[in-house]
């Protein structure tokens, strides 16, 4: 099946009340324009083209990127106005054209695999996705008759359709012979409001005499629209729920799912556990045997095998495997573990590197620094990265001892193999295997 692809995303969407144009406003930490862009891609759409309105444009493209074509609606003059504007993907040597809206977030590959195979096998010139007809006030309704598509109602016009005329309502999807279309989109007339609507086409092809298919999706949460904050946040549960049933039957055990969220984007190992309260984010990594939480919060950020994140918090961090942190810690950007580090209670990492075996165990920040190997930080040490106008870094050699409640004022390097004293201030560099103590910490001895 030579297919192509083309996702509406120029609607202004007033009812959002929002500064952010509607196709960018998230479902589970994924922009809404990507949820349709990727099906059709998944569904053989060689070619994808987003049809953006001259305000949007630069933002949609901000997000997608050089993944698809963009095709401008230079006035807002309906979907069929949209569709129209693709005249070179019309034009060109293309079979069939799958046409999705950008809110149409919820619509599985399976129910697209069913509406493309029924499309082809039955020689249709238009399919369109259809559920049964709940009475949802804000989808267009199929009226059929023998079995196959007559016209559709928009929304607004459809209070004096009756159920048993109006047995489905529209999903917004649709499949279309590419030269039927094209030739078709001739003879829409607009509306009064100037639009032109691309369920008129349903019309068109039946008084034609020519086959519009109905074909109903796998759930009926697909058809959800999404026009407001209020439908955004019942379009959120559902993905929720649908990631998390998807992890949970590959091999992931959540104690309390209710309690868990986590984001399109996020990938876990077989065999880890999420406990209760737990958010993971963004495009976050977390590797096999793994426990995570309670009450823990991950974006961003790559976790090996066998770690333990405990009620604590992570940014654009990594942590190898066999690596465990908190309760009660915070792992800021640029915070990298390596393995078999430890990091205990009420420590804060930034920008810094903790290499294989290094333990933090409670209390203390390290900021722009560098810490070998084996390294013991006892409670307190803090690293004094910043001077009031540049950040200065810090580093700690292999097996080196940092006593409780040790200031090491950057730039600073403790040598390999060195201790520092219980409070001790320091602020010049320690040559390898020497004691330094006091404030200012000054050399006492060499400890070999």
């Amino acid at each position: 099946m030579d297919l192509a692809g083309i996702v509406m995303a120029a609607g202004e969407g007033k009812r959002m009340r929002s500064r952010i144009p509607k196709p960018l406003h998230s479902i589970c930490g994924k922009e809404m324009v990507r949820y349709p862009v990727e099906l059709l891609k998944a569904s053989g759409a060689e070619r994808v083209v987003v049809v953006v309105s001259p305000d949007n444009r630069v933002a949609i493209e901000g997000v997608l990127g050089g993944s698809v074509e963009y095709v401008v609606q230079e006035r807002p003059n309906g979907t069929g106005g949209a569709v129209a504007s693709c005249t070179e993907l019309l034009n060109a040597r293309v079979d069939d054209v799958l046409v999705i809206g950008a809110d149409t977030a919820l619509v599985t590959p399976e129910s697209i695999a069913t509406l493309l195979e029924e499309h082809v096998d039955t020689g249709a010139v238009m399919s369109l996705l259809t559920a049964p007809n709940d009475g949802a006030p804000d989808l267009g309704r199929v009226v059929v008759s023998k079995g196959m598509v007559s016209r559709i109602v928009e929304a607004a016009d459809a209070a004096g359709t009756r159920a048993d005329e109006a047995p489905l309502v529209n999903a917004g999807v649709y499949c279309f012979q590419t030269k039927w279309l094209q030739r078709s989109l001739r003879k829409i007339s607009p509306r009064p409001s100037g639009e032109i609507y691309l369920t008129d086409l349903a019309r068109t092809g039946s008084r034609g005499g020519d086959m519009v298919l109905a074909t109903l999706v796998t759930e009926m949460d697909e058809v959800l629209g999404i026009n407001n904050r209020s439908q955004l946040a019942t379009a959120e549960a559902v993905m929720r729920d649908r990631i998390r049933e998807q992890w949970l039957l590959a091999g992931v055990t959540m104690t309390d799912p209710s309690s868990v969220y986590i984001d399109a984007d996020v990938t876990i190992g077989m065999d880890s556990v999420i406990l209760p309260n737990t958010m993971i984010s963004g495009r976050t990594s977390i590797g096999e045997n793994c426990e995570i939480g309670p009450n823990s919060v991950i974006r961003d950020s790559t976790i090996g095998d066998n770690c333990r994140v405990t009620s604590s918090a992570l940014e654009e961090a990594v942590m190898e495997d066999h690596t465990d942190i908190g309760p009660f810690s915070h792992l800021r950007p640029g915070a990298y573990l390596e393995s078999g580090v430890h990091i205990g209670n009420y420590v804060e990492v930034k920008e810094s590197r903790f290499k294989a075996g290094a333990v933090m165990g409670h209390f203390g920040y390290a900021g722009d620094a560098t810490i070998g190997e084996r390294v013991n930080i006892g409670a307190g040490m803090i690293t004094c990265n910043y001077d009031g106008k540049d950040k200065h870094r810090t580093v700690v050699e292999d097996d080196a001892f940092i006593g409780c409640d040790t200031m090491l004022v950057a730039p600073v390097t403790v040598g390999e193999g060195s201790i520092t004293g219980a409070g001790a201030v320091v602020t010049k560099d320690i040559p390898p295997a020497r004691l330094a103590v006091g404030v200012p910490a000054t050399i006492r001895r060499n400890l070999e």
